[in-house]
């Protein structure tokens, strides 16, 4: 796992001027237009989708923001990607801390800036939110998605994340 400890030391990450896309907190009315990108992201990560159950999970997270939020890109008005932000509590970093649950940008719209526009508009949020800490993980193979999160401050810990299922 890659967490952000603050004070982060390290420059702001900034989108590249110039751009021609935003990002936005998405609402329930955007389920439709997540839900593609959402299953595009789980068949590449190989997780199991629910037909029921995922939009459902996804919906809950929209509708309540006690649990976190959801950013969209869009480029000309079109979702090509989203950020989903779940929150905890940590004794560790004394209050609120959140986890990027997801990151996802369509292919034809990577290299644009889209996913570094999403971080640093939710970067700037969390500071609004009362998160003490962001937390993320990334696959070992992912050395683009690893590089993107180093260089937008986001360091690496000699830790596991352990996942156990309740029965």
């Amino acid at each position: 796992a890659i967490h952000l400890r603050p004070p982060c030391r390290c420059a702001p990450i900034m989108p590249r001027s110039g751009v021609s896309f935003s990002a936005r907190i998405a609402t329930p009315a955007d389920l439709e237009a997540l839900l593609p990108l959402v299953r595009e992201l789980w068949k590449h990560e190989h997780m199991e989708w629910h037909e029921q159950r995922t939009p459902e999970a996804l919906l809950r997270l929209l509708g309540d923001a006690s649990l976190g939020r959801v950013w969209i890109s869009e480029d000309a008005g079109r979702a090509v990607g989203y950020l989903a932000l779940c929150f905890g509590y940590s004794l560790e970093f004394f209050g609120r801390d959140a986890f990027i649950d997801e990151l996802y940008i369509a292919p034809a719209y990577r290299n644009h800036g889209h996913g570094v526009h999403l971080l640093a508009t939710v970067e700037a949020a969390c500071a609004g939110l009362g998160v003490r800490a962001l937390h993320l993980e990334v696959d070992r193979v992912n050395e683009r998605a690893r590089n993107l999160y180093l260089r937008a401050g986001f360091r690496e810990h000699d830790r596991f994340l352990m996942t156990r299922l309740p029965r």
